[in-house]
């Protein structure tokens, strides 16, 4: 069977882990073919390190024989344009979130992707973990009854403590929604299915932030986007959820997700990463209990730190994508759940903004589960 062969533009902070999985854990499932990068000495530096070939210019490397499916994980102002490239081109695409930064940006790639037979779609991957497929599984076979309800909150102060080059996150596509919401976003779709209209609220809590990360330190960024979002999401299936994202909060002891089910409340672990602990209370219960993943993990990490790193599968959705487009079957990180994942960030701020619910143009099928 043929092994889908992978071009990544974009050598930054986030593409580490993608070379190091797809390289080895998934190295069996998707080829490397090349790397590219606008800042030449990344890409040369990732091409050494994982014996790849490095090309200097984006379009060279996208109109290469030897790539099927262009990783797109350049900053977000950039998706469009280099996804309208790939797909122009004969490529299908994978984006890092957001798959773009408009609305109309996205439905261009899928259009044009569409017209030409070819798969879109992109991050985030993590609801193809254990933890949230752990929970997929628990609500699908009823553990919680019919789930009425959800809450999700990310909350934290920002990027420019730790992030070499922060500035983005505070400019158009970025902002605590669009680049944390996906997370949560996804998760909450891939566990309760599409959202049918959302409200909102959103605020700047700075005008100005400093930078206080190398190699920036002491530098300014003017906020151009809000950094405190609340939204409300209507859900075709009658479930109604709530959903806060924040660059303006410095401490929180709220859960990640909740769902509430007619017969119980499941806990479900940080999207923000493919493991985690996986709490469930069914009615008239007293206690919580902690229930075991749906695939085996290494016991006992020593920090956060070495769980992160041990359980980072970034990659597994490029490689259904590689592996559906091979075997010809639908793949799970969809262009019509990131779609439909950006109209609802979208639409939480054209709510805000107009002081009306904004009802989603959009839909999605859930993914297929894992297990």
């Amino acid at each position: 069977m043929a092994i889908q062969r992978i071009g990544i533009v974009g050598c930054g902070k986030i593409s580490g882990i993608y070379l190091k999985n797809l390289t080895g854990m998934f190295g069996k499932r998707v080829e490397i073919s090349a790397v590219t990068d606008i800042i030449e000495e990344r890409a040369v530096k990732a091409s050494q390190d994982y014996n790849v070939r490095h090309i200097k210019k984006t379009l060279d490397l996208i109109q290469d024989a030897e790539v099927d499916i262009i990783l797109n994980i350049t900053q977000p102002e950039f998706h469009h344009e280099v996804s309208m490239q790939a797909v122009t081109n004969g490529k299908h695409v994978y984006n890092e979130k957001p798959f773009c930064v408009k609305r109309e940006e996205a439905a261009e790639v899928l259009k044009i992707a569409g017209e030409k037979n070819l798969r879109s779609g992109g991050a985030p991957d993590t609801f193809m973990g254990p933890g949230i497929q752990t929970c997929r599984k628990l609500i699908d076979d009823g553990w919680i009854g019919r789930p009425v309800a959800a809450s999700a909150f990310m909350l934290n102060h920002g990027h420019e403590h730790w992030h070499p080059d922060p500035e983005f996150y505070y400019k158009a596509g970025g902002g605590p929604m669009f680049d944390m919401g996906p997370y949560y976003l996804t998760a909450l779709i891939n566990l309760l299915g599409p959202v049918a209209r959302v409200s909102g609220s959103a605020q700047k809590g700075q005008a100005e932030r400093l930078i206080t990360s190398e190699p920036r330190n002491g530098s300014i960024i003017n906020v151009e986007v809000p950094t405190h979002i609340t939204g409300v999401l209507d859900f075709a299936s009658g479930a109604v959820g709530m959903i806060i994202t924040s660059f303006d909060v410095f401490n929180s002891s709220m859960p990640c997700i909740e769902i509430y089910g007619t017969e119980g409340t499941l806990q479900v672990p940080d999207p923000n990463y493919f493991r985690g602990e996986v709490k469930l209370r069914r009615f008239r219960e007293e206690d919580w209990s902690t229930i075991p993943l749906v695939t085996p993990v290494p016991d006992d990490p020593k920090s956060k730190e070495d769980w992160h790193l041990l359980y980072n599968l970034r990659g597994i959705g490029i490689t259904d994508m590689a592996e559906a487009i091979t075997e010809g079957r639908p793949h799970r990180p969809s262009a019509e759940l990131t779609y439909h994942v950006l109209d609802v960030m979208h639409g939480i701020h054209d709510a805000s903004a107009s002081g009306k619910y904004y009802d989603l143009a959009s839909s999605c099928q859930r993914p297929e589960p894992m297990v």
